[in-house]
């Protein structure tokens, strides 16, 4: 369970995926960008929150009289405002749908800003009539229950080649998800909202005529 914390002022308006990507690299965090099969259900939505993490493994059947989605349950019914459920079923993969429109529904009732999964996502026109952000490794109509089923939460997992624990940032855009330690939060967002206006500035003088070469000599970014 992640520290119930305001996340960061601004930083969903202000940010993009591909500067937080770059700090990352200059941080030495070069391995904290989702893979590019891992797409917005609507690419006018950003996703950021702090995760809460879920494992997932292949199942062959739902044996009569057990719960299928227990763990599931427990973990989208504890989640806080300003979380996220990220799901890892080591994706990509073409049996394991944990997400749909009543996960959904519950996760906004319960403050939650997004889900992240490397599986697959069904219910794909109701959830976009709710506008919550989802990001996901495919779509299909599958049920998970025989097919795949939460082994535990609030554990470190894989989710799209991404290393994700409870606790850590995680934002999406059009571009793509990364994923901001929690430890490395700080200073991640610190440098990247500078970037961002080192970049602000380069696009006035570039508009205003002067050269690529001159701006990135000035400014030093790209």
């Amino acid at each position: 369970m992640t520290n119930e914390m305001p996340l960061p002022p601004d930083i969903a308006a202000k940010l993009y995926a591909s500067v937080l990507s770059d700090v990352l690299d200059g941080v030495g965090l070069r391995n904290q960008a989702l893979r590019p099969f891992v797409r917005p259900l609507d690419d006018t939505l950003v996703l950021f929150g702090r995760a809460r993490t879920g494992l997932y493994m292949s199942v062959y059947d739902a044996p009569e009289g057990e719960n299928p989605y227990e763990i599931e349950i427990a973990l989208v019914d504890d989640l806080k405002p300003g979380e996220v459920a990220v799901f890892g079923c080591d994706g990509p993969t073409e049996r394991i749908a944990p997400w749909g429109e009543l996960l959904t529904t519950a996760a906004m009732a319960r403050g939650a800003v997004g889900c992240l999964t490397d599986g697959l996502v069904r219910d794909v026109r109701q959830i976009r009539e709710l506008s919550f952000p989802v990001f996901h490794g495919g779509i299909g109509p599958l049920d998970s229950a025989g097919r795949g089923r939460m082994m535990n939460m609030d554990q470190p997992i894989d989710c799209g080649g991404v290393r994700v624990a409870s606790g850590d940032y995680v934002f999406g855009d059009v571009d793509g998800v990364v994923v901001i330690p929690q430890a490395s939060a700080d200073k991640v967002f610190a440098k990247a909202l500078e970037k961002v206006a080192a970049e602000n500035a380069t696009r006035d003088e570039l508009l205003a005529g002067r050269t690529l070469g001159e701006v990135y000599e000035k400014f030093g970014v790209l």
